[in-house]
């Protein structure tokens, strides 16, 4: 939009390499335990308005790691989203829908979703608060192991032959987004030195995701008041070693020149393996 700047200066957390691996906890850890683990390395960065990159295509799942679409979703209102299941039988849908028309993959499986809210009330399960670190949700040891865990043995091992892909699908709910929006780095700024393995502790699993050392090589990106019929497209992981972008880090940060009464950031995220 015009009225927004072409850049922000904003801190983001990375992380400090300690040479010990880190732990984040997706729910209160025991008495003792951190909920993360490792130093956060606090950087002051510059983050360019996306909607004024130029050229657009630039910007793109397979170019940067990320792509901004416009998408209005059957789901108009922020009620909506309180049922789980309308997300899964109408939500999943359009996902499915979308990534297969943007990519041109041959399927698509949705695997899970979060709800996030900047204000979550006591008690409201299954809702998170944005992450304020600089992260990528798998790593190339874990993504693999999704494909079986969603699709049937036999085709599983067919899919990891061929090229496959783990994309978020973020979405601003029940209005504009005015407080932590989302950074993106362009994946052709990383090197894979900056990608440091993490553990991710759920009650029943343990996940595995990538931190980041700061570099100041890395270029990054956000959508200033991003609609609720504008997705953005995270590249989590891609199998393609071609010079494809494989990954992009992301992270929530605080933009300055959100407004002192600006409404809290809500927002759901869904995540797909996509198989070519």
């Amino acid at each position: 939009m015009s009225h927004s700047p072409a850049t922000v200066q904003a801190e983001l957390n990375y992380l400090r390499n300690t040479g010990k691996r880190p732990v984040n906890y997706t729910y209160e850890p025991p008495p003792g335990v951190p909920r993360n683990s490792g130093e956060v390395d606090t950087r002051s960065v510059t983050i360019r308005n996306a909607r004024l990159a130029a050229p657009a295509g630039d910007l793109s799942l397979d170019s940067s790691g990320f792509q901004l679409v416009k998408h209005r979703s059957a789901l108009a209102d922020a009620d909506d989203y309180a049922s789980e299941s309308r997300i899964k039988a109408i939500y999943y849908s359009e996902v499915e829908t979308l990534l297969r028309a943007v990519t041109g993959a041959q399927k698509v499986v949705v695997f899970d979703h979060t709800l996030r809210d900047g204000t979550p009330e006591h008690g409201r399960a299954g809702v998170r608060e944005p992450v304020r670190r600089v992260h990528d949700d798998q790593t190339f040891d874990s993504a693999p192991r999704r494909v079986p865990r969603h699709v049937p043995k036999e085709e599983a091992e067919l899919r990891l032959k061929r090229r496959f892909a783990i994309v978020n699908f973020w979405r601003p709910i029940g209005e504009t987004v005015q407080r932590t929006p989302l950074a993106m780095c362009d994946a052709r700024s990383i090197d894979a030195a900056d990608l440091i393995p993490s553990d991710l502790v759920y009650p029943d699993w343990t996940g595995e995701t990538y931190s980041f050392v700061y570099n100041p090589k890395h270029r990054w990106y956000y959508v200033p008041r991003q609609r609720v019929d504008e997705v953005l497209l995270l590249k989590i992981y891609d199998s393609q070693t071609d010079g494809t972008a494989r990954l992009t880090a992301h992270t929530a940060f605080d933009d300055p020149t959100t407004p002192a009464d600006a409404p809290a950031r809500r927002s759901i995220e869904v995540r797909s393996l996509v198989f070519w």
